[in-house]
């Protein structure tokens, strides 16, 4: 395979030196930060043909493509790359890891300039609003002044709200996938029984077991597998596993590889974030977006619980209240919540004709899948 693959390589940008640190929502410093972002495509002269993707909860930067000595490729590689959904001939995409992950980007398992230690609890409290701030100060880095289109699902679906509600000159148009506006007490409840798991394993201490000899392997994987089961549907299950045969062993694998490639601490305070993100804060149904003349897409899933399409609509019913040009699709799929990462003919076919019609100018575009 490495003869033929053309491999990927993440790259990294640091800024925020001191003393002029990144300035949090909650009105803290933070710096230097470092995020971790990769590449597809080429630009355009203007750097105009720029797409940038948002990726979910356990995402991070590899959304397309091979890196050298990777079993798989990246989380959204059906979506990215030559002739598919956002087409690498047509486009410069960019994805990066968000503010407090680990994979790259700047979290509590990073160390602290101050200490010479990992930051632990000690990382300040981040807002998905400082997530997608650190984004632009990525873009403004890499010279890009409007983004062609925003995409995302899940959590990326919510940066991508972000996106639009605070800087809408920035943007040219948005897909919006399976996500909300702000979370339901149900989404906040899943996400508090993770936490909850996760720090009630004897080896969290306190968010201080990186210089102990374990991690909180069991709490993070019971948080993972709870989040895995939520992401997938009762038919997908059923199809999967029948009368329940399996379902054990498949979930705690789950969990265990989750344990692998992913951080306890991460995991609390991103899900902090997102449980906490409200895009009408301040603005309101009605005018949420009132300065925005962005061509949006909003996708759901038929089958997904834990986004539920009425959460959808009322993203759509924000953009018709001020004339935003807005197409919705519900997608008839069995995946449940997974189907943005799954379904990926069935996206390709709504998203490539609505980048097409963005790009000729063309409004108003109805589709049925």
């Amino acid at each position: 395979m490495e003869k033929s693959v053309s491999f990927v390589k993440t790259q990294y940008y640091t800024f925020a030196h001191p003393p002029n640190e990144f300035a949090l929502e909650t009105g803290k410093k933070l710096g230097p930060i470092t995020v971790a972002y990769e590449t597809y495509g080429k630009p355009d002269k203007e750097r105009s043909n720029t797409i940038l993707i948002l990726h979910a909860f356990s995402g991070d930067a590899h959304a397309a493509g091979w890196h050298r000595g990777d079993k798989k490729p990246g989380w959204w590689d059906g979506m990215i790359g030559p002739g598919k959904a956002f087409d690498t001939d047509k486009y410069f995409v960019v994805c990066s890891n968000v503010l407090g992950g680990c994979k790259g980007t700047t979290g509590p398992s990073s160390i602290n300039p101050a200490t010479g230690e990992a930051y632990g609890i000690g990382f300040p409290e981040i807002s998905l609003q400082d997530m997608v701030a650190v984004q632009k100060c990525l873009l403004e880095y890499l010279g890009i002044e409007k983004l062609f289109s925003v995409a995302g699902g899940s959590m990326g679906g919510q940066q991508v709200l972000e996106w639009l509600v605070a800087y809408p000159d920035h943007v040219q148009s948005a897909i919006i996938i399976a996500t909300a506006a702000k979370h339901s007490p149900q989404q906040i409840a899943f996400n508090e029984v993770g936490r909850q798991a996760i720090m009630a394993d004897r080896s969290w201490h306190h968010g201080d077991y990186y210089r102990t000899s374990s991690v909180p392997a069991k709490g993070l994987a019971v948080a993972r597998m709870i989040g895995h089961i939520t992401y997938m549907s009762d038919g997908s299950m059923t199809e999967k596993f029948g009368r329940g045969s399996g379902v054990e062993s498949y979930l705690q694998h789950k969990g265990k590889s989750f344990v692998d490639r992913f951080d306890a601490n991460s995991y609390l305070y991103i899900t902090r974030a997102i449980d906490s993100y409200n895009a009408w804060n301040g603005r309101g149904i009605d005018n949420a977006f009132k300065d925005l003349s962005a061509k949006v897409l909003v996708l759901s899933f038929k089958s997904d619980w834990l986004y539920p399409s009425y959460q959808s609509l009322e993203i759509v019913k924000a953009c018709k209240k001020t004339g935003v040009d807005a197409t919705y699709c519900e997608i008839d799929s069995t995946y449940g919540h997974d189907a943005f990462l799954l379904e990926a003919d069935k996206q390709t076919y709504l998203i490539s004709h609505f980048l097409d019609k963005v790009s000729s100018g063309i409004t108003d575009v109805d589709y049925e899948i």
